[in-house]
């Protein structure tokens, strides 16, 4: 019998992102000065689920929260910037088997939040300053100028709340889990 690589728990966890993601990124966000453009909580749990369960895991948590979100908010996903959250999530995902293996094991320091910040950081610069603004011009001929305003907005703001809101709940969920070694036997 060969073995799943996707267990029941992060299928569960996906799930559940992914509607923790839609309802945050619907109802709790903060407008920016730039049209169009919101600083999102919901790109913290993205970030935070995409470290603990891996890149597809994280993709799929932002990009289904993110296409939910807008396909009932205004009748239809804007593909671009949907494609755009769920590589932020990807690229982010890619430091879970260093960050995600030690919250697992109970710990979460200081070692595990730079490089769980410098892959954030990298994912919404990957997702604002070239997903977005490059597909945006493609699939819907905005104008240059605009996108890549906006892209910089959303990346300043988005890498900001993936690093604080994502290492603030890796950082409590780590102290939920048992260290190794940290139990004994008593006599």
């Amino acid at each position: 019998m060969m073995k799943s690589n996707t267990s029941t728990k992060t299928i569960v966890a996906t799930g559940l992102g992914a509607a923790v993601f839609l309802v945050l990124f619907m109802y709790v966000k903060v407008p920016s000065p730039v049209p169009e453009t919101n600083l999102q909580i919901a790109y913290g749990v993205s970030s935070f689920f995409a470290a603990i369960f891996g890149p597809v895991a994280g993709f799929l948590v932002a990009f289904v929260g993110h296409a939910l979100s807008d396909f009932i908010s205004y009748g239809s996903p804007w593909w671009s910037w949907v494609f755009a959250s769920g590589a932020s999530a990807l690229v982010t995902g890619f430091c879970a088997k260093k960050v995600g293996t030690a919250a697992e094991e109970g710990r979460c320091g200081s070692k595990e939040l730079i490089t769980f910040a410098i892959f954030a950081v990298i994912g919404n610069a990957i997702a604002w300053l070239l997903v977005a603004p490059v597909l945006d011009i493609v699939m819907y001929s905005e104008p240059v100028n605009t996108v890549f305003l906006q892209g910089v907005v959303a990346f300043i703001m988005d890498a900001i709340v993936s690093v604080v809101i994502g290492g603030i709940l890796l950082k409590a969920y780590a102290s939920t889990k048992t260290g190794q070694g940290s139990l004994s036997k008593n006599n």
